[in-house]
């Protein structure tokens, strides 16, 4: 008898579970900074470069944001509201990893834009371009 399946890869189910977990460790105010950094620690020789890149720039230049996980990716948030992530490519096997936005970024361009943004190395270039969409992203 075939069973109905829920639609979602493993990766996707063990995403929900982290999230799941990462909302209890918030709840018990241990969600912060060290999940970021634990989660960037465990990622490949690929993706973990830009992930250092990446918070390294956070740190430096936008201090006030809040660093978190978010289904396991390290995330940045103001107010309590995620602003933009990374998604790092081997999370679910894909080519290149992406830096995210969510909607409360202020990229808005007329009807249509961009809120993904696919980095395949951090360099100074990409750095620059970073720092200039997350500048936009806060207003």
């Amino acid at each position: 008898m075939a069973t109905k399946s829920s639609g979602l890869s493993a990766e996707e189910r063990a995403a929900i579970k982290q999230y799941a977990a990462e909302r209890k460790r918030e709840q018990e105010g241990k969600a912060g900074e060290a999940d970021v950094l634990a989660a960037i620690a465990a990622m490949d020789d690929h993706d973990r470069p830009i992930a250092e890149g990446l918070h390294a720039l956070v740190t430096r230049e936008f201090p006030d944001l809040m660093s978190r996980t978010w289904y396991g990716y390290p995330a940045y948030a103001r107010d309590g509201k995620i602003v933009f992530f990374y998604q790092f490519a081997a999370k679910f096997k894909t080519r290149y990893g992406h830096i995210g936005f969510q909607d409360v970024a202020k990229l808005d361009d007329g009807a249509m834009w961009p809120t993904a943004f696919a980095i395949m190395a951090w360099n100074d270039e990409v750095e620059t371009r970073v720092t200039d969409l997350i500048r936009r992203a806060l207003g």
